[in-house]
């Protein structure tokens, strides 16, 4: 990780090659927050985000979003497993 994606911590997490931002699950909000189904973006989204699940676990402002039972319906509609970490 370099000392500018340091600095940025929980919006930049490194996971190889993948750019990990939660924004990039911005696709995924109403279907977490309204137990609705995922749409086709955000399980695309879902899917290339997958390498950063862990380190958003570990960050205490979005591990309610990604441990929440709703977020855990719309892994799994998306084929997406979430890690234990």
């Amino acid at each position: 990780m370099n000392k500018y994606s340091a600095s940025i911590g929980i919006w930049c997490l490194d996971a190889g090659a993948v750019n990990c931002s939660p924004v990039e699950l911005s696709s995924c909000l109403g279907a977490v927050t309204g137990g609705g189904q995922p749409s086709p973006q955000c399980c695309g989204k879902l899917r290339e985000q997958q390498p950063c699940l862990c380190g958003y676990i570990r960050n205490p402002s979005l591990r309610p979003y990604v441990n929440s039972p709703n977020a855990r319906k719309v892994a799994a509609a998306c084929g997406v497993n979430i890690p234990r970490c």
